[in-house]
């Protein structure tokens, strides 16, 4: 078993994952980074590699909320820091997040000096949790200041809704249940998306767009 060092990201998000592993390397925060899209592969990758110094996982994956991977890594690797991300940053979430024995929960549309430093300071020892109010993730949208339309992006308006949701942190297929489409037409859009805005991976996309407020029909 190799025991080097390394964190372990476990997001349905394929492209959003790889993003954050991405960002963990060339922060210097950890040289080895494993990446994977569900709850199997992480306890195989933890089978194989040892526990991680930092597990950060989507609160909601496909087969929905991740409770059973983080009670087991709370029960089988109890030295693993554990930091939840989530779109939805309920207050609901975050106290399930300190239930399960989490470290802490950065909200998805945090800055990457955000997600850094929450990085930072879970694995030294510490908690990272927001101190928003409860209602703060219902009100975000208000408290942007620029309406931006998906035409004004270079979007089609099929486009502008699928990007809402990714803003929201969902995954392909919920997207594609919330809009009764396919789940290859979504990433067909995704892939377009991210070209049109310049950006290559979810969070680039996200972080570009903090600060506007995107108006959908």
């Amino acid at each position: 078993m190799n025991s080097q060092a390394y964190a372990l990201i476990v997001d349905d998000h394929p492209m959003l994952g790889r993003g954050i592993a991405e960002f963990i390397k060339a922060q210097g925060l950890l040289s080895a980074v494993r990446n994977v899209c569900e709850s199997e592969a992480a306890l195989d990758v933890i089978g194989q590699h040892g526990s991680p110094s930092i597990a950060v996982i989507d609160f909601w994956l496909a087969a929905g909320a991740s409770v059973e991977l983080l009670q087991h890594l709370r029960v089988h690797s109890p030295s693993t820091a554990i930091l939840v991300i989530s779109g939805d940053a309920s207050a609901e979430v975050q106290e399930k997040a300190r239930i399960w024995g989490t470290r802490g929960f950065v909200d998805k549309q945090a800055s990457p000096e955000i997600f850094k430093q929450a990085i930072m300071a879970i694995l030294g020892g510490l908690t990272w949790f927001h101190t928003t109010s409860p209602d703060a993730a219902s009100k975000r949208p208000a408290a942007h200041d620029l309406p931006v339309t998906p035409g004004e992006l270079g979007l089609s308006q099929r486009q502008g809704q699928i990007l809402a949701l990714v803003l929201q942190g969902l995954s392909n297929k919920r997207i594609a249940l919330t809009l009764s489409v396919a789940e290859s037409t979504v990433k067909e859009h995704i892939t377009s998306i991210l070209h049109k805005l310049s950006v290559s991976n979810r969070v680039e996309a996200i972080t570009k767009l903090r600060g506007i407020r995107l108006v959908v029909q």
